[in-house]
């Protein structure tokens, strides 16, 4: 009988997958969860490195000169990259073949399918998806090759596991995968509540601090230079209103605003649980996990109309949406919040009731296991 489960995942270090890797083992415990670090196989490989090089360049050096396109995304992107991971993977697995119940993949940059086990896969994006995003042109997508490959992924696959109910649907309509093989699971915290840390309920009079809080990486794309513009028309009502910007580095010279940059995870907490708001005016999101977290700390949350943000940010529950780059809309929307602690609160409550009953590892990993065991058969487990 097989008695491992092979998780693969890109990189060894990021919280999602550490959070993933958990939940598989608390979710099938009587399997041995094997890891494949897609960027260790390639370290171990210099001449794939090495050949990528050349294939990026060749696929998209107009686009990085441009500015269209990242260095790391596009080195990630080829379609020779992605046969290569294949092949990679084929190799390692093939020989303990019958060692293994199941492949599971995190995130679709590449194809851990094999021919010889069920493969299941779960993400927060498609590559397609982000056309529905304002500001997204033709010349900001992947080659038609790579397009082509990152289909393959989700058709290779006897289950897609989406932590959104906007790429689930991409998955179907603009993939082509049938409805019975896409299923939205949703996602989980990576940072410890509130009540988790503390073992109670924050202050009430957080709300009536007027502190708003920003955690990205990505100033740019998640509409940090928006927030910062509407922050100053936010200071001319409440000059006692602070931001706190986690996770960026820009270059702002604004009284009561506090840059702290990259943090671990562990240490942003503290952020949320000092914050009366959560605000991140995006203009393209596939799923931020800080989000969840935000909620999980009962904050309300500001945020934009796109991607996966509806899922979670009910206008008038425990937020506001607003148009991506409407620089008024926004300021407005922080300013009549933040002059009202009891709905700042409210919302803080309807974001953490959300979180608890929904984006928690314990329910995700019990809506994989009943599909995986339906699929698979309950003999077998």
């Amino acid at each position: 009988m097989p008695r491992k489960i092979l998780f693969v995942r890109v990189f060894a270090s990021a919280p999602i997958g550490i959070s993933v890797a958990e939940m598989l083992r608390t979710t099938f415990p009587e399997y041995t969860v094997e890891i494949i670090n897609i960027t260790s196989l390639l370290k171990r490989r210099p001449d794939i490195l090495l050949a990528n090089i050349w294939h990026m360049l060749r696929n998209y050096g107009r686009d990085l000169l441009a500015g269209y396109k990242n260095l790391r995304s596009a080195f990630l992107s080829t379609p020779y990259l992605f046969r290569q991971v294949k092949q990679l993977i084929a190799e390692q697995v093939a020989p303990n073949q019958q060692d293994y119940i199941f492949t599971f993949q995190l995130q679709s940059l590449f194809d851990a399918s094999t021919d010889f086990l069920p493969h299941f896969v779960y993400t927060d994006h498609t590559h397609l998806a982000n056309c529905a995003d304002p500001g997204v042109q033709l010349r900001h997508l992947y080659s038609p090759d790579w397009l082509a490959l990152e289909r393959s992924i989700y058709h290779n696959a006897a289950l897609v596991f989406t932590r959104s109910t906007n790429v689930a649907h991409s998955i179907r309509q603009q993939y082509d995968v049938p409805e019975s093989r896409v299923s939205c699971v949703y996602v989980g915290v990576n940072v410890k509540t509130w009540s988790e840390a503390r073992n109670g309920r924050s202050p009430s009079d957080r709300y009536a601090q007027r502190h708003i809080l920003f955690v990205g990486t990505d100033w740019e794309r998640q509409g940090g230079p928006d927030l910062v513009t509407a922050f100053r028309q936010v200071q001319a009502v409440y000059p006692d209103a602070r931001l706190t910007i986690v996770g960026a580095n820009p270059q702002i010279d604004l009284p009561n605003c506090q840059v702290v940059d990259r943090l671990p995870v562990a240490e942003v907490q503290f952020y949320y649980e000092q914050a009366s708001l959560f605000c991140l005016p995006t203009k393209l999101e596939p799923l931020e996990v800080e989000f969840v977290e935000a909620m999980a700390h009962r904050l309300p949350i500001i945020a934009t109309k796109v991607g996966a943000i509806p899922d979670f940010v009910e206008a008038g529950v425990n937020g506001r949406l607003i148009p991506p780059g409407d620089v008024d809309s926004l300021a407005r929307s922080l300013i009549n919040l933040l002059g009202d602690p009891e709905r700042l609160q409210t919302y803080g409550e309807n974001s953490y009731r959300l979180a608890k009953s929904r984006y928690n590892w314990s329910s995700v990993g019990a809506a994989i296991r009943n599909q995986i065991t339906t699929t698979l058969g309950q003999t077998i487990f």
